[in-house]
């Protein structure tokens, strides 16, 4: 099991938000956002935040760091990337999940969402899942393995709202790589809520606003 921070609901948690960190960091980066989302408390929304493994990414000179998978090179599709450390990392959300309704959230009260490589992940995991979620958060991320999705999702989330999030000035993942995931994902069936804004590899206050909105509408 992974390690996670966890920050409960004043009362019993109903629902849960398991949110990945990007490559290279660690699960206190997003721990200070849920104030800021603007939920409605009667949710009652359980925030996890796990911890990615550490180990030799191959971009940043093999250096050792945090990651749900090693990056061998800039391919967007994963079709080149390290597809034994996506499927290992999916997994391991996937016990995260297990664990959530083994405390009592349904599967349908679980959000997966991520930033970055963690986006990633939570695409990864959500679309996959034999359980029907609330929904999938894609922060400054994109699609993996997306010539297997087709074949590998889950019957349970073939409709599953997807929240999807990206810069336009981002250096790092392009937006172009965003948009192409987004076009992939409409062209199996999914309709992606999509946002841009002005913004390089970050988050910014009006995208926690309008993610707080969604947050509200798929966990009512």
């Amino acid at each position: 099991m992974l390690q996670t921070i966890e920050q409960e609901p004043a009362s019993e948690a109903t629902a849960s938000v398991i949110w990945m960190h990007g490559l290279g960091a660690t699960a206190h980066d997003f721990e200070s956002v849920p104030p800021h989302l603007g939920l409605a408390p009667e949710l009652a929304v359980r925030f996890v935040f796990p911890q990615a493994p550490s180990i030799p990414v191959t971009i940043n000179a093999g250096m050792v760091m945090p990651a749900w998978y090693d990056i061998q090179q800039l391919d967007t599709t994963g079709r080149d990337g390290d597809e034994a450390g996506i499927r290992r990392s999916e997994a391991q959300v996937r016990a995260l999940v297990d664990r959530e309704i083994e405390r009592g959230v349904p599967a349908e009260s679980i959000v997966l969402a991520g930033f970055s490589q963690g986006g990633a992940i939570a695409l990864q995991a959500a679309l996959r899942d034999p359980r029907r979620l609330a929904g999938v958060m894609v922060l400054s991320g994109y699609l993996l393995l997306a010539d297997h999705l087709d074949e590998e999702a889950s019957p349970a989330n073939r409709d599953l709202p997807i929240f999807q999030a990206h810069g336009t000035h981002d250096p790092m993942v392009q937006l172009s790589w965003a948009r192409r995931s987004r076009e992939h994902l409409e062209q199996l069936g999914w309709r992606p809520e999509s946002h841009e804004y002005r913004m390089a590899h970050q988050v910014c206050l009006e995208e926690l606003e309008e993610i707080g909105r969604w947050l509200n509408r798929v966990l009512a």
